[in-house]
């Protein structure tokens, strides 16, 4: 079975720009403005999109009629939601370097890297046994979960890679394994 996985991160946000934690933040007013000027996208089979409000509204921004699906979901980052990277770095520098250098660590109390990429492992894997053409609006970290899963490589790199906001990305399943996609 075929499966097309095309990827939308949501728009920007003022944590984005602010480089904090995120809380249920809605979009940048011009966030929803660069959306609803993007390319058409292909038909989809499914299109779903993360609980959170800036996930929606991207969907919505890109005239999409999304169902919400609970897996694609941010990090959890418990305490940290709402906090400045500086002021983490200030007031706790070794559980911020702890949770930075071991992906199976959560200093914060939420979810770790290493479970968030079991996370969406999981609900790619359902896709792909489904087959078809499935858009799914999320955010950064569960793209990146979502590449390093695909490469199958260490947790360590989740790191490795930078998902800007309104990046697609496109992945393919043949019904055993997942590759990227790039298009022209």
């Amino acid at each position: 079975m075929n499966t097309r996985l095309t990827w939308i991160c949501h728009g920007a946000t003022t944590a984005s720009r602010k480089a904090l934690f995120p809380l249920d933040e809605p979009l940048e007013g011009k966030a929803a403005d660069e959306a609803g000027r993007m390319a058409a996208l292909p038909r989809a089979d499914r299109i779903v999109a993360s609980p959170a409000l800036r996930a929606r509204q991207t969907a919505e921004a890109l005239r999409l009629r999304a169902g919400i699906e609970p897996s694609l979901r941010d990090c959890d980052h418990g305490r940290w939601a709402g906090r400045s990277i500086a002021a983490l770095e200030a007031e706790e520098p070794e559980n911020l370097m702890l949770w930075m250098t071991e992906p199976e660590a959560a200093p914060h109390g939420g979810e770790s890297l290493v479970d968030l990429r079991k996370r969406v492992a999981g609900w790619m894997d359902t896709q792909s046994a489904e087959g078809g053409h499935v858009i799914a609006v999320s955010h950064a970290a569960v793209i990146r979960a979502a590449v390093a899963h695909v490469l199958q490589a260490p947790p360590s790199s989740f790191w490795l890679s930078d998902v800007e906001p309104l990046a697609i990305l496109r992945m393919t399943s043949n019904g055993s394994r997942w590759s990227l996609r790039f298009q022209h």
